[in-house]
């Protein structure tokens, strides 16, 4: 018996919705990682784009477990001397763009390679309920009712 392999006539791609309202950020970045690599699919084949469109929703209304908010940063450099900068999640959240807490989350659990950055490109995140995909119809997960740990209540 021969090993199957995937070719680009065999990928069918679907579209998800996700509602990230009070699911902890790391649960829903593997599940979401694993549905943009395809990995949930019989007929996965590791070279291939494979995934599925995912929407994820409420972005900016996503938990996190222990003291993330406050302790977790996210750095950049300016570019010049000694221009290291810092953003706490908690400030990223608030702040103008919550959807990037997300976005990074998803994409370092990704490998690093052009795979992986052709695979983001099937990722969208909005930090409301709304979204311009219903034409799509994407079929809605339900992340919360996977696992009772996948969700968190709001402190």
């Amino acid at each position: 018996m021969k090993t199957f392999s995937a070719t680009p006539a065999d990928i069918e791609k679907k579209w998800i919705l996700i509602d990230a309202e009070g699911v902890v950020l790391g649960r829903l970045a593997s599940i979401v990682a694993m549905r943009l690599r395809g990995k949930h699919k019989p007929s996965f084949t590791p070279h291939m784009d494979m995934g599925d469109n995912v929407i994820i929703i409420n972005a900016d209304k996503v938990q996190m477990t222990g003291n993330k908010r406050t302790d977790k940063k996210y750095y950049w450099h300016t570019g010049h001397p000694g221009g290291i900068k810092h953003r706490t999640a908690g400030e990223l959240l608030e702040g103008k763009y919550p959807e990037r807490v997300v976005t990074a989350a998803i994409k370092r659990m990704l490998p690093g390679n052009t795979l992986a950055r052709q695979q983001m490109t099937n990722l969208r995140v909005y930090a409301g309920a709304a979204h311009p995909h219903e034409a799509q119809s994407p079929e809605v997960l339900d992340v919360k009712s996977m696992n009772s740990k996948n969700t968190r209540v709001a402190k």
